[in-house]
């Protein structure tokens, strides 16, 4: 099992966001065996973007000013 951070559990939060949105496009229905190879890719696509967009927008609100 991984040790997930806060962070990377509430990246994982905003990435179900965005999958579900894509999931309203296919059909909540479609069971994962009837996924055509396109949305497929569309849902790992927006999976690995939503949580890379979701750590970049963490880390930049927990960056502090350089003091100089």
């Amino acid at each position: 099992m991984v040790d997930l951070t806060e962070e990377e559990r509430a990246a994982i939060t905003a990435t179900m966001q965005r999958i579900a949105l894509l999931m309203e496009e296919i059909g909540w229905q479609t069971e994962l065996a009837n996924l055509t190879e396109p949305q497929v890719r569309a849902l790992i696509e927006e999976a690995v973007e939503g949580f890379r967009e979701a750590m970049a927008d963490i880390a930049k609100s927990q960056a502090s000013e350089i003091p100089f």
